[in-house]
């Protein structure tokens, strides 16, 4: 893969070599592709409509609309491209009966009900089995040309926030500081931000998913800034809370759980060590300080060609994190009429331990 995206061949056919030994284990000797993402990393193609069928004997085949066969022909690597004008998984069903198929892995949890009955009615003497899990595990590893376009995300990620740092102060609007984040992210090369920027102030910043208002900052507001760049199909994700004014001691204290819980989370980000116990490392700390009962979700999840993708950092998860992750560590505390604290972070977990891929300050907080 380059430093300018995932154009190198060799890291495709990797991940579908890689596909292909798992469905062997599995006895199936196809794999309907349909989820956009799950194409693209498997094949390169970006588009937002096709379907492939992986894990055949030499045969692996890609069907777009006349839309996408430009596209598709210099994106797909490795994959015969077929056009099609009616029905893209009824194309994939009719050649897996033409192939005398009888088994084959779906993507369970992209196809909906009706997609799937007319991909079965295509191909009446196949069964389908479930296999969305077997790519989400593979994607859930990131190869070198992964890590490094996620790196860059997260750099640029961390100078829009320094960018836009000036601005948060008294009188200005949620909405305005959230489009300029984005602006800056774009200006520094990203593709645009990878999801929709949080600006939360006051006792709306205690809403963990709260969209940008009209609203503005006033002295004496918790302000969340939830933000993320994405740089050739790769995301980043981080969260900075800061306060307008002198913050209590009550406020302070808060702060210091968060941020020491995050920093303890951090640290115990190994490869061999089971998902959950990063949860319960930032639970604990958070217990310690008396204000656990205001940690209302998971501590973290996978980011990559999706913001929220393989592993949860939440509780029970007994997936075992291995070197390659990139997960986001993003402990909080969110309390009703005072507001919400949360710190979150992009973390790739690297052979020797975690690496911190977002760089921003978090000890400069208070905005006087």
């Amino acid at each position: 893969m380059s430093a300018d995206g995932p154009s190198d061949s060799s890291a495709f056919s990797a991940r579908r070599a890689r596909l292909r030994g798992r469905l062997q284990e599995k006895r199936l000797p196809f794999l309907v592709v349909s989820n956009p993402v799950s194409i693209f990393y498997l094949t390169g193609f970006r588009g937002s409509a096709g379907v492939a069928i992986l894990g055949g004997r030499g045969e692996e085949l890609l069907w777009v609309d006349p839309r996408y066969t430009l596209q598709a022909r210099k994106e797909a690597i490795g994959l015969k491209v077929v056009e099609v004008r009616q029905g893209l998984l009824k194309a994939a069903g009719a050649w897996l009966e033409k192939k005398r198929a009888v088994r084959a892995g779906c993507e369970e949890s992209h196809l909906t009900w009706a997609a799937l009955k007319g991909l079965r009615s295509a191909c009446q003497k196949v069964s389908f089995k479930p296999c969305a899990r077997l790519i989400e595990e593979l994607r859930s590893v990131k190869d070198a040309g992964e890590v490094e376009l996620i790196r860059r995300a997260a750099k640029i990620t961390s100078a829009a926030l320094a960018d836009v740092r000036p601005l948060v102060r008294p009188g200005t609007r949620e909405m305005d500081l959230a489009a300029e984040i984005e602006y800056c992210m774009r200006r520094r090369g990203a593709e645009g931000a990878a999801f929709e920027t949080i600006v939360a102030s006051g006792a709306r910043s205690a809403w963990a998913h709260a969209r940008p208002t009209s609203n503005l900052l006033k002295k004496r507001d918790l302000v969340i800034l939830d933000l993320g760049a994405i740089l050739r199909g790769y995301a980043a994700d981080m969260t900075r809370t800061l306060y307008l004014g002198r913050p209590s001691p009550h406020l302070r204290r808060l702060y210091s759980a968060v941020k020491d819980a995050q920093a303890q989370a951090i640290g115990a980000l190994r490869a061999g060590v089971l998902a959950g116990e990063i949860d319960q490392t930032a639970r604990r700390v958070l217990n310690r300080y008396g204000v656990g009962k205001y940690f209302t979700h998971s501590t973290g999840h996978g980011v990559g060609l999706e913001t929220h993708e393989r592993p949860r950092l939440g509780r029970g998860e007994r997936q075992q994190l291995e070197a390659g992750c990139v997960v986001t560590v993003e402990p909080g505390v969110y309390v009703q009429r005072l507001g919400g604290i949360r710190i979150e972070d992009t973390v790739l977990v690297a052979p020797d331990g975690p690496e911190m891929l977002t760089e921003s300050p978090k000890d400069d907080w208070i905005v006087p």
